[in-house]
């Protein structure tokens, strides 16, 4: 990754000819593979190198921004930024100030999945597939496996140059059974910083997994209606994420005139004892980072401290135009797109509640894990749980069909009146925002138990 390294160098010097009010450029080298089966076949193996960059120039208060995949006359670049910025008309757009950084982030070289190799890759995948098709009643089923290893180089205008690698592996597993018209589905998603270890010798779980989505198709349906819900660490985790952390960036509250006045610091939206926190300062996770790509410090943002909304998540743009302290959360997912605030590794801390505690207090009610999806309309979730089960006089009962909660974020958070002792974060997920997707991040939580929880099944 020389060539870069030399173009970075360059490029530092060239930007200071240039005038605008702020020049900043990200310079970008990558290594990816993408293997996907669908059903019982290999549908694709990809395996990319990738060189790119960006240069954004701020001209009187407008941005221009523009992405190349070559780094061949790099002045013409910038000429077309600054020349875009030149035709933005609108309210001017202010940075938050903050330090010039001159630093190298190194990756762990021993992480480093482009130098598995593809056969070696390929070999585990049909491992997994054959081991979800050994499973009868399966009808269908897709493997996704994603790792890539990048650097980038952000330098500014104000003096910034900032070296940084990272790695990152997903792996996502589905499996279909069917009886009939009856179809159900269960699933496995795992991700690591580059450690390739974290996707091997799952065979068991893969196995696991094919069999639950077997089991589901014999599994009672839950009567829908209002219920105290027990949520395991990875759909609490998702809950957070989705429904309560993207309420949290800047820009959407900014841009939302009611999310404004709903989303006010200060205001109290659950007990004492919740707190949800952001932050790529998290050492070792999807959404860890030193430096954002506008090379920001990162932090850890506390979003709700002992149950009172305090913090929100901000790029340089929305922390000067809302007056708030710049948190280190804007991200790009490659060189083709500009930054734009998005979470990291978001999470509800942990509390003092063992699991079985928890339970005791529940004459009936339901127990949900893992997930499928859902969909987030302002304040309004909806999120389809993997796995559920009856609670039944504090002991957790029989297995039911897949169930799906609904209800208001605030009235949720508020109903939250247990909080487990036992975090654990969720490295599987890939956020989407703006077209960017699936940008690394993780999310997570202990158990936490809801009250007056809508519930619906059959």
């Amino acid at each position: 990754m020389k060539e870069i390294e030399a173009t970075g160098r360059q490029l530092a010097e060239t930007i200071k000819r240039y005038h605008a009010d702020y020049i900043e450029a990200r310079l970008e080298q990558s290594q990816a593979t993408h293997i996907t089966y669908r059903r019982r076949e290999l549908e694709s193996v990809d395996r990319t190198n990738a060189v790119g960059g960006n240069i954004r120039a701020l001209v009187k208060g407008g941005w221009g921004f523009a992405s190349f995949n070559s780094f061949d006359d790099l002045p013409a670049r910038i000429e077309i930024a600054i020349k875009q910025a030149r035709l933005v008309s609108g309210p001017e757009i202010k940075l938050a100030p903050v330090e010039p950084v001159v630093d190298t982030v190194p990756e762990d070289a021993a992480k480093n999945p482009a130098a598995i190799p593809l056969a070696e890759k390929k070999r585990l995948l049909d491992e997994y597939n054959d081991a979800i098709w050994r499973t009868p009643r399966i009808q269908t089923s897709l493997i996704n496996y994603g790792d890539s290893r990048k650097k980038v180089i952000f330098l500014s205008s104000s003096g910034s140059y900032i070296a940084q690698e990272r790695a990152d592996i997903m792996l996502r597993l589905t499996a279909v059974a069917t009886d009939g018209d009856d179809v159900q589905q269960a699933g496995l998603s795992l991700g690591s910083r580059g450690d390739f270890t974290a996707v091997q010798g799952l065979h068991r779980r893969v196995e696991e997994t094919a069999r639950r989505a077997t089991e589901l198709l014999s599994t009672p349906h839950l009567k829908s209606g209002e219920y105290t819900v027990v949520l395991d660490p990875v759909l609490a985790g998702v809950f957070a994420h989705e429904a309560f952390g993207h309420l949290s960036e800047s820009d959407f509250v900014y841009e939302n005139q009611r999310m404004r006045e709903i989303m006010t610091l200060g205001r109290r939206f659950g007990s004492h004892q919740l707190n949800i926190v952001d932050g790529a300062i998290v050492p070792g996770l999807r959404g860890s980072y030193k430096y954002d790509d506008e090379g920001v410090p990162a932090t850890k943002t506390y979003l709700i401290r002992e149950g009172k909304l305090v913090g929100r998540l901000h790029s340089r743009e929305t922390a000067a135009r809302m007056n708030e302290s710049l948190t280190g959360n804007a991200r790009a997912i490659d060189y083709r797109f500009p930054p734009i605030v998005r979470m990291t590794n978001t999470y509800i801390e942990p509390g003092a509640v063992s699991f079985d505690d928890m339970l005791s207090e529940i004459k009936e009610g339901v127990y949900v894990r893992n997930w499928y999806g859902g969909t987030t309309s302002m304040e309004m979730f909806t999120f389809s749980a993997g796995e559920a089960f009856m609670i039944r006089n504090g002991k957790v009962g029989e297995q039911l069909r897949p169930v799906v909660l609904t209800g208001n974020v605030f009235t949720t958070l508020d109903n939250i009146d247990a909080i487990g002792n036992d975090l654990d974060m969720n490295q599987g997920g890939g956020c989407g925002k703006a077209g960017q997707m699936p940008l690394p991040v993780s999310d997570g939580s202990p158990h936490i138990r809801i009250r007056h929880c809508l519930v619906g099944g059959r």
